[in-house]
């Protein structure tokens, strides 16, 4: 009996989207299918994508090309040349979404040349109602649109957009199932991205996440160990396990079984590297430091967001802990996990922040010498309680701040870097370098980016590099042969 989608056909509410039931999470092992119809529709066309955003849009890339392929389309990277285009859009800053629009646009000159290309927008964008009315207004070129809980029916989704005359929209504004066995197509041959979970509950009042990814829900146990078997037999040598925020994994199962408990099994299927983003300063377990510390095969790098350095900004932001026990966790983290490198993420001029205040983030910043941090000018998101207040920092006082916060990072990444010089580290050589010569990069375990000298030969492998020089954002060496 075929499944009623209907009641999903209309545009995304974000104040049914923050609804938190207490329903069990549906692992889904039989929901993807190909209709007969587009079994080999793509034969001898092409399709584009292009990925905005964070991890897990490119996560989500990767299960639309899977998904394509397997209908017989072929990537192209031409996207005026493409029969398919699809946007995996980003919602989290408004300079994200200014640049899809601006793309859109590009979309609408390609498509008055070529009428049949389909053009489909999905990921986070679309999950927000003020971004679906105006591609409804302003974008009718637009043949699809979907969101981030319905990607594994994108056969069915396009089969429509082809048949249709009008513009297709299907956008779930619901808590969110587990979907498993969806195909796949890495780009990355040697690393890997491996959901385990989906969805965020944290809801920090600036952040849009929590209403277009839905509830936390994480992967069973098994299934993600599969998964890493799979990889690992594969031959790739890394992987990354991906959510929103990976320290919740577990929460939501009957059973007692967190995520060290998870790092601890997937550590055990001896993959060579293991990585995990992101991680939120709340849920950080001494468990998950003692695992990290035991297992060699378990990066000693951690992402820790700490996005204000001051009580008051941080209780305005939701963030759920001070100064104090953020400071008392990277210490933790410091002591029991050897040449451990530590980044970060910060906001600058969020609704009421006084020069106070700020004062309190640099010296958050001279507190931890963070190996690098990844800042931002405070965006409001349109849905999230930040938004209705009042954004009364001025625009010139925050880009003042951002370049002062901006130097002090860049200062400590430098002397971070500097303690690698005479070093001999272990890379993971990923392929030529940016820097031309012939020359191959990789990362370090401390996710260093390493360009050095070596033989192509190596591509593939973890080698040895002595370090001969450091710059703000990068190590240069050469290859101990």
């Amino acid at each position: 009996m075929e499944k009623d989608y209907t009641k999903y056909f209309k545009g995304p509410s974000l104040k049914e989207a923050k609804h938190r039931g207490k329903e069990e999470v549906k692992i889904l092992k039989d929901e993807f299918v190909i209709p007969e119809a587009m079994k080999n529709a793509g034969e001898g066309k092409t399709y584009y994508i292009k990925t905005y955003g964070c991890q897990a849009n490119e996560r989500d890339s990767e299960t639309m090309r899977g998904i394509l392929e397997s209908m017989g389309y072929q990537e192209t990277k031409a996207m005026d040349q493409a029969d398919v285009v699809l946007l995996n859009t980003c919602a989290i800053r408004e300079n994200a979404e200014l640049k899809v629009f601006g793309k859109i646009g590009d979309l609408k000159r390609i498509k008055r040349d070529r009428p049949d290309m389909i053009f489909g927008m999905c990921g986070c964008m679309a999950q927000e109602e003020e971004v679906i009315a105006r591609l409804l207004q302003k974008h009718p070129h637009t043949d699809l649109i979907f969101g981030t809980h319905n990607i594994h029916r994108l056969p069915e989704l396009l089969h429509e957009a082809m048949m249709s005359k009008e513009m297709v929209i299907e956008v779930w504004s619901k808590e969110g199932d587990i979907v498993e066995n969806v195909p796949a197509s890495r780009e990355n041959p040697l690393k890997a991205w491996v959901n385990i979970m989906y969805g965020c509950d944290k809801f920090c009042t600036y952040c849009i996440v929590p209403y277009t990814r839905g509830k936390e829900r994480s992967r069973l146990p098994k299934d993600i160990l599969h998964e890493v078997e799979e990889l690992k037999a594969s031959g790739y040598k890394e992987i990354t396990l991906l959510g929103q925020n990976v320290n919740s994994y577990g929460k939501d199962f009957k059973e007692a079984y967190s995520f060290a408990d998870l790092m601890r099994d997937v550590a055990k299927t001896g993959i060579e590297r293991i990585r995990f983003t992101t991680s939120h300063p709340w849920d950080f377990t001494d468990e998950m430091v003692d695992v990290i510390a035991e297992y060699e095969n378990i990066m000693p790098f951690v992402h820790l967001p700490v996005q204000s350095g001051n009580d008051e900004v941080l209780k305005l932001m939701g963030r759920k802990y001070n100064a104090a026990s953020y400071k008392a966790l990277f210490d933790k983290i410091k002591a029991k996990i050897p040449h451990v490198s530590v980044s970060t993420d910060i906001i600058v001029g969020f609704p009421n922040e006084t020069e106070e205040q700020f004062q309190d983030t640099l010296k958050m910043v001279e507190y931890c010498q963070y190996d690098n941090a990844y800042t931002f000018i405070y965006s409001p998101r349109a849905g999230t309680p930040a938004a209705k207040m009042e954004d009364n920092v001025d625009l010139k006082v925050k880009e003042e701040r951002l370049q002062r916060l901006n130097e002090t990072v860049n200062r400590y990444s430098l002397a971070q870097n500097k303690k690698y010089l005479g070093q001999t580290v272990k890379v993971l050589v990923e392929g030529y370098s940016k820097k031309g010569n012939d020359m191959l990069m990789g990362y370090t375990d401390t996710q260093k980016l390493v360009n050095f000298s070596g033989d192509p030969k190596h591509i593939g492998e973890i080698v040895e590099v002595e370090i001969t020089d450091a710059k703000t954002w990068s190590l240069n060496g050469k290859i101990c042969e």
